[in-house]
């Protein structure tokens, strides 16, 4: 995997940044990682520079101005990563719900199976998720149903946030377009994937709640994805997008 990166967004996860780097680095001493911290109060990012002298040209940070959003932390982690030279370029969150000996199965998919986009899902056998309320689950898979009816896409768990993109796809898209910042974003990075025509795998994974930190899933979040989702499609069938 010395052709990868893995950008790991953060905003406040000081309990979890050295563990999941840790774990990342432990497993595969050839891949980088791009922190993208959005001015963590708890210091965060302070934790990531004290830890790049031991990860030395392997773990590098984007620190932010302030709170901006999900969707805003990946597009400026993309495009730091394509004015490089990497060929497969990962999502991962920092507090451990994404299984960092997972990363193999996904960059598989792509170097190997001619995949464009691996998406690790948590739906494609079943209900694959630990400690999650009963409520979470049901709005999460709930979410997903409603993105293929009102889509047309075929992918079961649409608003995963644990994928690898081939460097070609983040290339032919138009990042400056990905409109959406909370986790519809990870719902319009897969359609607009999807509209051109490129191949999107999933691979099966388990999901485990943090066990440390905050999430920061809130109203206005679901919300945005709710009504994103019927304005993307209204696009496509205007042929506005």
């Amino acid at each position: 995997m010395q052709d990868a990166i893995v950008i790991i967004p953060t905003y406040n996860e000081i309990e979890n940044i050295e563990g999941i780097l840790a774990a990342v680095f432990s497993q595969y001493k050839e891949v980088h990682v791009l922190v993208v911290d959005d001015n963590s109060p708890d210091q965060t990012a302070q934790k990531v520079e004290a830890l790049q002298g031991t990860y030395a040209d392997r773990l590098f940070l984007l620190k932010r101005s302030g709170k901006q959003g999900l969707g805003t932390a990946y597009i400026e982690g993309f495009k730091w990563c394509l004015s490089r030279s990497y060929e497969f370029i990962f999502e991962m969150d920092a507090d451990f719900s994404h299984n960092p000996q997972d990363l193999q199965r996904l960059y598989d998919a792509c170097k190997l199976q001619n995949a464009d986009v691996a998406v690790g899902s948590r739906y494609i056998k079943g209900v694959n998720v630990v400690n999650w309320p009963l409520a979470r689950v049901l709005l999460s898979y709930g979410a997903s149903l409603y993105v293929r009816i009102i889509t047309g896409m075929k992918v079961l768990d649409p608003t995963a946030g644990f994928v690898c993109y081939k460097r070609k796809v983040l290339e032919t898209i138009d990042l400056e377009a990905i409109k959406f910042i909370g986790y519809a974003f990870q719902i319009e990075m897969k359609y607009t994937a999807y509209k051109k025509n490129f191949s999107i795998k999933e691979i099966p994974i388990i999901f485990t709640d943090r066990r440390y930190g905050v999430s920061k899933l809130n109203k206005g979040i679901i919300k945005e994805a709710i009504l994103g989702v019927i304005k993307m499609r209204l696009k496509t069938i205007l042929g506005t997008s």
